[in-house]
């Protein structure tokens, strides 16, 4: 098929627009990576999918024929390892997620963090990270270098995949976002046996973690997290939905499954875009063990939902025991420190 006639295919109307089948999904994919398409089809086409809505097979396609043109992050076999998306950006609190993968690595897992900043009123965890001494720069190998080594990496998408990054850009020019956004948060750079993704639109819950289930995926867990980050709540229960083999089970996380005290909004508040030093020296506390309460609870909660994941804990509940130990021993410190060495040692 011609880009015309998959446009005219998903965007004649609400009434006659069809959905694109698996081939179709990909050849699609192919064109507009390898730039078959105008800047016109391309606007074109990432409007009509978004106000069609794209189709479980769609997802998955698109996802599929995007991961033909990058390699995977060669990590070692053995790792439990997490592929952690973070392409929401925050607005009104802060990354809890640095902090729970920082406490999770300490515990054990490995995490991989991946995204792309594009929204400067949305930042993302890059300019914190930095802010705390960790590489934002890393090449897809050094990536897989500080996996094995430290537990921890974060790929930028724009030096793991240009072309895919390239698409999330759009988000700036077109003011919305595209279907590019969930194929990054699919992607799973390094094929990681465990992916936890978080989502904010709820027609894309389910289908989520359907194209996951028709990707391979064995091990998932969707939320609605906080500002489409893969962030636990510490003030309500969290929706999610697990992935294990061909199973799909809706669950509702609550802080109290974790044996931390239900909070409020307030802990979970973030800071002025420019002021990622302040949320840094937050981080760097929490992980110090200089302060206690909601904000220490709210890594806590999600850094155990993290060691699950990987497989470190049987539940989320035994994952807070762990958490609350490398945190307690010293041990998440001791790790923030040992990972702050790689902006200083690691070059592309």
């Amino acid at each position: 098929m011609t880009m015309q006639e998959i446009i005219a295919k998903i965007g004649s109307g609400q009434k006659t627009s069809k959905d694109l089948t698996w081939d179709e999904s990909k050849q699609t994919m192919r064109a507009l990576i390898e730039g078959q398409a105008t800047p016109a089809q391309i606007g074109a086409f990432l409007l009509a999918m978004r106000l069609k809505m794209e189709s479980v097979t769609e997802l998955a396609a698109f996802t599929s024929a995007a991961r033909e043109y990058a390699a995977p992050v060669p990590v070692p076999q053995g790792l439990a390892l997490v592929d952690l998306p973070v392409y929401g950006g925050k607005q009104d609190t802060f990354h809890a997620s640095i902090g729970a993968a920082v406490v999770a690595a300490a515990g054990g897992a490995a995490i991989l963090m991946h995204g792309h900043d594009i929204i400067p009123k949305r930042p993302g965890p890059a300019g914190v990270l930095t802010k705390l001494g960790i590489a934002t720069e890393l090449a897809p190998k050094q990536a897989a270098g500080e996996l094995a080594t430290k537990g921890f990496a974060y790929l930028d998408m724009a030096l793991y995949h240009p072309s895919v990054a390239k698409f999330l850009d759009l988000r700036l020019e077109l003011g919305v976002r595209n279907l590019f956004h969930p194929v990054a948060r699919m992607l799973n750079p390094a094929r990681a046996g465990v992916q936890i993704v978080g989502l904010t639109h709820p027609p894309y819950f389910e289908k989520t973690a359907e194209a996951l289930s028709m990707l391979g995926c064995r091990q998932a867990l969707i939320i609605r997290g906080i500002e489409g980050s893969p962030e636990l709540s510490i003030a309500a229960a969290t929706k999610v939905l697990e992935l294990r083999g061909d199973r799909i089970t809706p669950l509702m996380l609550h802080p109290k499954d974790a044996d931390v005290p239900l909070g409020t909004h307030q802990p979970m508040a973030g800071f002025p875009p420019g002021q990622t030093d302040r949320e840094a020296d937050l981080l760097r506390k929490i992980l110090s063990n200089q302060v206690r309460g909601g904000q220490r609870d709210w890594v806590l909660l999600n850094a155990a939902l993290f060691l699950y994941a990987a497989g470190k804990a049987v539940s989320v509940q035994a994952g807070a025991k762990l958490a609350q130990q490398a945190l307690d021993s010293g041990a998440a410190a001791r790790k923030l420190n040992e990972l702050a060495v790689a902006k200083e040692t690691i070059r592309v």
